[in-house]
């Protein structure tokens, strides 16, 4: 995953309300409603290239106050049948495959790294070895479809290594990234992606065998250069259950499927009823569902845990509008403005409009606001090169979908925007 920069775009005349699309949001996934009102996206967890690399700074988990009641905000009568959520033992159980993997070729060679098996682990998946692991954002797998696909988001892989790394007897931790989100499309949606990553501690026999003793090893599969020094937080296996839960659910929702949705989210909140995401994330299904008052109860939550939330105020400035509580929600808004004075998306949308009128020239001018905001987005990218070809600046065009293909989140889209520039090239020769 990229951070976003924290840069701001000129002063500008926001849209009207008519003018704005509903959104919500993934990638790695999580995501954020938008109504009539102010776009603010959802939260969704995960996203992250692949690359390890040492290091970071841990703050300690301050003390957590009691976990909030989560079930009155579940309507289980709202949503027909559904896919039933996996168990927490399914989402890190090794498959047979895996387990083949870990003693033939994961036991065999601990000594080519000092003797640390956590080195050889790391190498075999993700360095040198056999299986040539590929990020892709496009679903949210246990570990063991992780390891049979060869791909995962950072979540997924944070798993699969976590698997692994407790089939060796190797303790292990998380930890979740402080940073800003960065911000991805799916369609309708916009999902404010967040980062895990984990680490793995030397086994009781290990720490003995060594003098000085092994020390920590946080791994990461975004290099450091990505994000500078970064704050990270321990969290609990069950608030990784939860990630992996809510992730389903906002890829259910992306789908349109609102009862497997349901079911999802219920299961993360339950898993994780401090998780503000999923509580987030249980509300935009409610607003699809019609349901607003039940919206508003989780947002209530969300923002009881972390009051400045630009997701929760925004899908909550909507839950509030839907329930015709305009003077409620313009304050709601005013509060969210002073938090977050450029909204993600607002000049890419306000381009395609553009596109739609024909108007390429501030088509053009939009997309490049938005990416002064937000400059590895690959929609806004292939969105500037249609607007440089219908303006003939083929040169132009195809270093947008350059940047498409270079910061895409999933296989199929980096091949999407690869066969389009070897398109564009083509044509560009003759």
């Amino acid at each position: 995953m990229r951070a976003t920069p924290n840069c701001r775009t000129p002063d500008r005349a926001r849209p009207t309300s008519e003018q704005r699309r509903r959104r919500i949001g993934p990638r790695g996934r999580f995501g954020g409603l938008h109504g009539g009102g102010r776009r603010t996206p959802v939260a969704l967890i995960a996203a992250c290239a692949l690359a390890g690399w040492l290091g970071g700074c841990v703050t300690a988990p301050s003390a957590a106050p009691p976990a909030p009641a989560v079930q009155p905000l579940l309507h289980d009568a709202y949503f027909g049948p559904s896919q039933a959520p996996i168990t927490p033992e399914a989402v890190f159980a090794l498959s047979d495959a895996m387990r083949r993997f870990a003693d033939q070729t994961l036991r065999a060679h601990p000594a080519r790294h000092g003797g640390d098996p956590r080195q050889a682990l790391l190498d075999a998946l993700y360095h040198h070895g056999p299986l040539q692991l590929r990020y892709d954002a496009g679903a949210t797998r246990t570990a063991a479809q992780a390891f049979e696909a060869r791909a995962g988001n950072c979540l997924s892989l944070v798993i699969m290594t976590a698997a692994f790394a407790r089939y060796l007897g190797l303790p292990v931790s998380y930890q979740r990234v402080l940073e800003p989100p960065s911000y991805s499309l799916a369609g309708a949606l916009v999902f404010a992606n967040g980062h895990v990553n984990l680490v793995l501690s030397p086994s009781l026999n290990d720490s003995f065998a060594r003098w000085p003793p092994a020390s920590d090893l946080q791994v990461d599969f975004v290099p450091p250069s990505e994000f500078g020094a970064r704050r990270t937080e321990r969290i609990d296996a069950s608030t990784v259950l939860a990630m992996f839960y809510n992730n389903r659910a906002a890829e259910a929702l992306a789908d349109g499927r609102l009862a497997d949705a349901y079911a999802w989210a219920r299961a993360a909140v339950l898993r994780g009823p401090r998780f503000g995401a999923a509580l987030n994330t249980l509300a935009v299904i409610y607003l699809q569902a019609g349901h607003p008052a039940a919206a508003e109860a989780a947002l209530q939550q969300v923002l009881a845990l972390e009051p400045r939330s630009t997701t929760a105020l925004g899908n909550l400035v909507t839950a509030l509008q839907r329930q015709g509580r305009s003077a409620q929600a313009q304050a709601v808004a005013a509060r969210l403005a002073a938090i977050q004075p450029e909204v993600p998306f607002e000049a890419f949308e306000l381009g395609r409009q553009a596109m739609a009128r024909g108007d390429y020239a501030r088509a053009r001018q939009w997309f490049a606001q938005e990416l002064q905001l937000q400059p590895d987005q690959p929609d806004v990218h292939f969105w500037a090169a249609l607007a440089d070809l219908q303006l003939g600046h083929r040169e132009a065009a195809a270093r947008h979908l350059e940047q498409a293909r270079d910061n895409s989140y999933t296989t199929h889209s980096h091949d999407l925007y690869s066969a389009k520039l070897a398109r564009l090239r083509a044509l560009q020769v003759q």
